[in-house]
């Protein structure tokens, strides 16, 4: 199982308000696989070698700058710390406090210093986490397993989950007949499923409580419907493994899941490009920054597609959005399609990290208008 820290909506907005004299922001290609992850260590120390000297160049305070890599030094020898990690690793400093978070997603290592962080690699944990959970489930077992792009899929230990429909209900068998009187058989047994499938969905409301990766469900029969009816996790994917998973290892339903999640992300790529097109015509879309950087000012945008490895230089004016563009990526200057994001993001809008060839347009980012500017 990954050990990862994936950002909620109300730690995003935290730190998208931080302001300080000096905004460290690191992404660090990681391993979950401790004997391997000196390599990382090193490179961790390299990044922090580099903003230390952006910053120093820009001048810092020598006592708040002593203060952040102190800090940032703490991290980097802390062995237990290491010990624990996932694919990537972001990490968030001022001289004042560091917050880091585990990422299932593989990242492209940087390091960028500003006036505040650097977040848009960090939407890419929640856009498309290339990770999900499924949910074997039949009337004789259930199981959840936890699949990863980079290593083999878990079972994951869930408290009080069924181990069967019969035992779940305290019945030899699911056909005998209901409480109202209702005759067994398969109207019975209708039932029953109903009752061990919400057993099931409450033993996996703790598991999944505060989760947005997608659940894919492995099942055959009647059972995904009768799970679909009652199940509450609002990240259950429409399509599901068919092939009955009792006779399927973890490793066995992962290579199913897997063409269900690509397709899912596919279609949701999709939809947005349709959708894109469509406002075009209503011109309600944009792919130009300073376009995009005025309609995220004032709370235009819907819905943003921006390119994850792309940096763009410069400044964003506060109250106009107007954009200001500089050639060197320096400790003064900030990414100004980070910042579109994050202005985007704070007014409610749903913003996508993804690769350039996922973009319409193919440019650095392309915005989705609430209405015309």
């Amino acid at each position: 199982m990954l050990y990862v820290d994936i950002p909620t909506r109300p730690e995003f907005a935290t730190l998208i308000e931080v302001r300080a004299d000096a905004c460290v922001s690191i992404y660090l290609k990681t391993t979950p696989l401790t004997q391997e992850i000196v390599a990382s260590r090193i490179e961790f120390g390299n990044l922090v070698r580099e903003a230390q000297r952006q910053l120093e160049e820009a001048g810092l305070d020598k006592r708040r700058l002593a203060a952040l890599v102190e800090g940032l030094h703490d991290l980097l020898d802390d062995d237990e710390f290491w010990k624990y990690q996932a694919n990537s690793l972001a990490v968030f400093a001022t001289p004042d406090r560091i917050r880091t978070f585990r990422l299932a997603n593989e990242l492209t290592s940087m390091v960028q210093v500003a006036d505040r962080f650097h977040l848009k690699p960090l939407f890419r944990a929640v856009t498309f986490p290339h990770s999900a959970l499924i949910l074997a489930l039949s009337e004789n077992a259930v199981r959840l397993v936890e699949m990863d792009a980079d290593l083999p899929p878990v079972t994951v230990k869930v408290p009080d989950l069924p181990k069967d429909a019969a035992s779940a209900l305290g019945k030899s068998t699911l056909n005998d007949r209901t409480f109202s009187g209702r005759i067994h058989g398969s109207e019975g047994q209708n039932v029953r499923f109903q009752q061990y499938a919400r057993l099931v969905d409450a033993a996996l409301r703790p598991v999944l409580a505060g989760r947005e990766i997608p659940l894919i469900l492995a099942a055959t029969g009647r059972l995904p419907a009768v799970f679909a009816q009652v199940n509450s996790y609002p990240h259950l994917l429409d399509d599901s493994i068919t092939d009955s998973p009792d006779r399927l290892t973890d490793a066995e339903l992962a290579a199913r899941a897997r063409p269900i999640l690509d397709a899912a992300y596919a279609e949701q790529l999709q939809a947005l490009h349709a959708l894109f097109d469509q406002r075009t015509g209503e011109g309600r879309s944009t792919t130009d920054i300073s376009g995009a950087a005025r309609a995220a000012t004032f709370g235009a945008i819907e819905t943003l597609l921006v390119d994850i490895d792309a940096v763009v230089p410069g400044f964003v004016d506060e109250e106009t959005g107007a954009v200001t563009f500089v050639e060197t990526d320096d400790a003064v200057a900030y990414g100004v399609v980070d910042a579109i994001a994050a202005r985007a993001f704070a007014s409610g809008a749903r913003v996508l990290a993804v690769r350039r060839d996922d973009i319409p347009g193919g440019g650095d980012l392309a915005a989705i208008l609430r209405y015309p500017l």
